[in-house]
């Protein structure tokens, strides 16, 4: 066996893998990404993300491209047991707070290959596919993971850091006996997803839907183009591969659609669970997307939430293997990550308990509940705001509820046209100032980007920032590379403080 070596290798090269591979390969990072699959799964899993992941896109340079195959994700209204509006899940309105539309769904094969085609770009990444991990091992100086390939062939690699992103079942999870906390969600239910022709359109909902009947909840999702899903809950004793069979799956849709209306496009089966890794990390390898966790699909986070882990690990890493920060700063990785999953999968599941009901009393129940909770009219709720902020890990010690929140991005005017905050400022350590009234910022190290926003300084379009500094009460932000706020100041001693203990920390 031969031997090589990388900073780091990444196992699976789903999502998850491609964008951590796509941030490390544009700092220069030598990668290695393996799967064990050649090709792009060729039908759509994830279907719903968010804002904050195209901004990420955007930082990559592919939203782009990723917009060709993404739309606008409409309201979604939930029905009750007698089909009655009951209540929306929505998005926030504009001005839109990152400057992207806040919810939107795609189409994951091309999307997918378009991230493949972004590390393509990377010198310093190696994609090797068609090659299977059987082993990890590690000590003080390296880790070590065991490959086969197609030929059979053996061989050995070692890098600094492993990242698994293997998927639901990882080998890598197994390996290391690392076993999954299950927050007790695990509902039977069918997905399909149907090219539908201009009569089947016609037939089907103008909005987003979830139908909360007891005898059979089914959850209805509009996509890009002509892609529409049903995900529909399977009963008690019914045999989910022959739910799966196209003439079953025509018979649940029979109330929407016939057979003359569309394709099928896939019918799958899954067991929606909620589960959380107990550790996200051992020594020098790391868990990251589906292999770290798993969520009901309710609001469509499943994607997203791998794209965060791909986010908040990346910056870290790659300070660490710089010597910028001590190893330990990986160790905020699974403290953020995990308490940020674990929280949004209870409120996910609390929404699915809601639409899973299958008792006919306790379903009408539910509606009147619901129902009073909006004054008697159905209310409407963002997806942002069950989208909760971090809460713990690397942030400012003195509290502020602008603190592990997203900092916003508006649209800047300059010569004559407009552009997005992080296309000027870059998306390293940003110190952001209200240029209404300045504070010193004399203090801030030169690898921290200063950058002024209202007054002197940029001129938003706007004025998500202004608003921003006005509710939070603050006139400077401090905000880490992925876009998060570490922590806020009202004045030059403030800041001056914040900036002191975010170097001791960092460094």
């Amino acid at each position: 066996m031969s031997a090589d070596h990388y900073q780091v290798i990444i196992i699976g090269f789903g999502p998850t893998g491609a964008v951590i591979a796509g941030l490390l390969g544009r700092e220069g990072i030598s990668t290695l990404a393996i799967d064990r699959a050649r090709d792009i799964y060729d039908k759509p899993r994830a279907i719903a993300l968010d804002h904050e992941i195209m901004r990420l896109f955007d930082n990559l340079g592919i939203a782009g491209e990723v917009s060709r195959y993404v739309a606008p994700f409409p309201a979604s209204e939930h029905f009750g047991a007698q089909g009655q509006l009951i209540r929306r899940i929505d998005m926030v309105g504009e001005p839109y707070p990152l400057g992207y539309t806040p919810s939107m769904v795609f189409t994951q094969p091309p999307v997918e290959q378009v991230m493949r085609d972004r590390v393509a770009r990377c010198p310093s990444v190696t994609v090797e596919l068609g090659t299977t991990l059987v082993d990890v091992r590690q000590d003080a100086q390296a880790a070590t993971v065991v490959l086969t390939h197609e030929d059979g062939r053996a061989r050995e690699v070692t890098a600094d850091y492993v990242i698994a992103c293997d998927g639901a079942s990882s080998t890598v999870r197994q390996k290391l006996g690392i076993h999954f906390d299950d927050l007790d969600f695990d509902e039977p239910w069918l997905v399909v997803d149907l090219r539908v022709n201009d009569n089947g359109a016609g037939k089907l909902p103008k909005t987003a839907a979830q139908f909360c009947n007891p005898a059979r909840p089914t959850t209805y999702i509009i996509g890009p183009g002509n892609h529409r899903r049903f995900e529909i809950m399977l009963r008690p004793g019914e045999d989910r591969h022959v739910m799966e069979q196209p003439e079953q799956v025509w018979q649940l849709l029979s109330p929407w659609l016939s057979p003359d209306d569309g394709e099928l496009w896939r019918a799958a089966s899954y067991r929606f669970h909620a589960l959380v890794a107990s550790r996200w990390r051992q020594g020098r390898v790391l868990l990251a997307g589906d292999a770290a966790h798993q969520q009901p699909p309710f609001i469509g986070q499943g994607m997203c939430q791998g794209l965060r882990d791909a986010a908040n690990l990346s910056w870290k890493l790659i300070r660490v293997l710089r010597a910028e920060s001590q190893d330990t700063l990986l160790d905020s990785y699974e403290t953020e990550r995990s308490t940020h999953v674990r929280e949004l999968t209870t409120r996910i599941k609390a929404i699915g308990r809601v639409i899973c009901e299958q008792e006919p009393v306790a379903a009408a129940a539910r509606d009147a509940r619901i129902l009073a909770e909006g004054g008697g009219s159905p209310r409407t709720i963002t997806r942002q705001e069950i989208v909760p902020p971090l809460t713990t890990g690397l942030l400012a010690s003195k509290p502020s509820a602008a603190n592990g929140t997203l900092f916003p991005q508006p649209w800047i005017l300059r010569d004559g046209g407009r552009a997005l905050l992080d296309t000027i400022t870059g998306t390293g350590w940003r110190l952001v100032l209200d240029g209404t009234a300045p504070i010193d910022s004399a203090t801030a190290p030169a690898d921290i980007t200063t950058i002024i926003v209202g007054g002197s300084g940029l001129h938003e379009e706007s004025g998500v920032v202004a608003r921003w500094f006005e509710r939070h009460g603050c006139r400077a932000a401090l905000v880490r590379p992925d876009h998060y706020v570490y922590g806020v100041a009202k004045d030059a001693p403030e800041l001056a403080a914040l900036l002191s203990e975010l170097n001791d920390r960092l460094h």
